[in-house]
């Protein structure tokens, strides 16, 4: 018997969303629900920011926030699903609430936009975005290091946990305007150990995107610190106004 049917004979899987046995082999979400999750459209996306954007030229246009004054640091980034809905409850469970059995399935989801958008080949490190001392103390885990460490095992990639740290701990980002969440961001990040990323194309992994403030000021930082690129990849972007 296979490890995940001698699995499942003790511990039976039910998908995350209605309850129902997983007709999908290792994973907790069901065919049924899987096709109701809000997944970015990937051919509807900034180039940059890699959020969806209504009327964005499909060959490769940028959206206006990318190409003002305040275009992020990183050169692109990619989102697999829309932060609303059973993605949206998904996201916070693993966040909050230690649902790391979806693993698996925030995986599949990860890896698919990450190859739909960007090039893994090209990848030569995958780093989490690291969380503040006290939402680490608070919480107990950083849930991009899971991200970031199953992307880098599924493409093949070095995946490092200490080649940077949050400083201090700034305000959360949730429900600031966008120019209170750039400044919010500055200066919160170091890198101890340039010589880990230094010369090398960077992916950064964070849990969402919402303007981009914090995985801008990640970027510049690596880049200051050498890297040579720095793309971005986040299981959720919050959905435009």
């Amino acid at each position: 018997m296979a490890p995940d049917s001698i699995l499942d004979a003790v511990w039976p899987r039910r998908c995350e969303f209605c309850g129902a046995a997983p007709d999908r082999p290792g994973r907790h979400v069901c065919s049924d629900c899987l096709a109701r999750i809000p997944f970015v459209r990937q051919d509807a996306c900034c180039r940059v920011c890699g959020r969806e954007y209504p009327g964005i030229d499909p060959s490769g246009g940028a959206c206006s926030e990318c190409t003002g004054a305040n275009a992020p640091h990183f050169d692109a980034a990619a989102s697999a699903v829309r932060f609303e809905g059973a993605a949206r409850r998904m996201l916070l469970d693993f966040k909050y609430n230690r649902h790391f059995w979806m693993m698996d399935d925030v995986a599949d989801w990860l890896e698919g936009a990450l190859r739909a958008r960007l090039s893994p080949s090209a990848v030569d490190a995958v780093l989490p975005v690291p969380s503040s001392p006290l939402h680490r103390l608070d919480r107990g885990y950083n849930q991009c290091e899971f991200f970031a460490r199953a992307v880098a095992r599924r493409i093949g990639r070095k995946f490092i946990a200490d080649a940077a740290i949050r400083t201090g701990d700034p305000l959360r980002q949730a429900g600031l305007d966008e120019e209170t969440r750039r400044e919010n961001a500055k200066g919160t990040f170091a890198i101890p150990h340039p010589e880990a990323i230094r010369g090398r194309t960077i992916l950064a992994i964070d849990d969402i995107i919402t303007t981009g403030s914090t995985l801008s000021e990640f970027a510049r930082e690596l880049k200051k610190a050498g890297a040579w690129r720095v793309w971005c990849l986040t299981l959720a972007q919050t959905v435009r106004s």
